[in-house]
């Protein structure tokens, strides 16, 4: 059994020298970064990684490209501004066993009550409707991946399309330990702007909405 961590980057040198970092604490781990096209030092600190890939930006065609490249039997997606700790990789490990699919609670790294709040909806809908965010470090085997055509090349939306693929083959496993994301879009766009463009997004595209007419929204609204 191997496993490839597969991270997205664009412009998130500083995130990724922490990430890195914490992966070192998996000797067995291959990680693969995709670089979309950053114009900081984001390459650079991906030096450490074990394969470097550059793609045409957009999370979905950097996951594509990343799998692509990647030699282990289980893919693990990351993003840039996660924290790993040694518990989520104990756990992890426990829960790859049969091949399938699953992904990890999730704790927001500010603080304050509304980030608690948040945290607390995204783990209880997750758990609930077996569809989890990109932040939850989905992970699955190569063979369901195959098996219902990869990471969808979506510029947004591609976490929520690929668990409601993955979903009709397998339910997911979730990992126990909180896998630590950044809080930094809530802290800058505001607590409840931010879960309510999401879920409007999120209706939009269950609706039938086009991804790519829903990112160019979403990105009109990051400053």
């Amino acid at each position: 059994m191997t496993v490839s961590a597969v991270v997205p980057v664009l412009n998130d040198g500083e995130a990724l020298v922490r990430l890195l970092a914490d992966l070192r604490g998996a000797p067995d781990l291959e990680v693969v970064v995709v670089d979309g096209g950053s114009e900081d030092d984001s390459v650079d600190a991906a030096r450490c990684a074990d394969v470097v890939v550059t793609s045409a930006p957009g999370r979905g065609r950097q996951l594509h490209a990343g799998v692509d490249r990647a030699s282990g039997d289980w893919l693990w997606f990351l993003h840039a501004d996660s924290r790993v700790s040694g518990a989520v990789l104990g756990a992890l490990d426990d829960c790859l066993t049969n091949p399938g699919w699953g992904f990890c609670r999730v704790r927001l790294d500010g603080t304050g009550w509304p980030l608690r709040m948040v945290e607390t909806a995204m783990n209880w809908r997750s758990g609930i409707t077996g569809i989890a965010t990109g932040d939850q470090g989905i992970f699955a085997h190569r063979r369901l991946l195959e098996a219902i055509g990869g990471v969808p090349a979506l510029p947004l939306m591609e976490d929520i399309e690929c668990c409601r693929r993955l979903r009709r083959l397998a339910r997911p496993r979730r990992v126990g330990p909180p896998l630590v994301t950044s809080a930094r879009r809530w802290q800058r766009d505001g607590t409840m702007s931010t879960v309510l463009l999401m879920w409007w997004l999120r209706m939009r595209y269950w609706a039938g909405a086009d991804a790519f007419e829903l990112a160019r929204r979403y990105y009109a609204n990051v400053r």
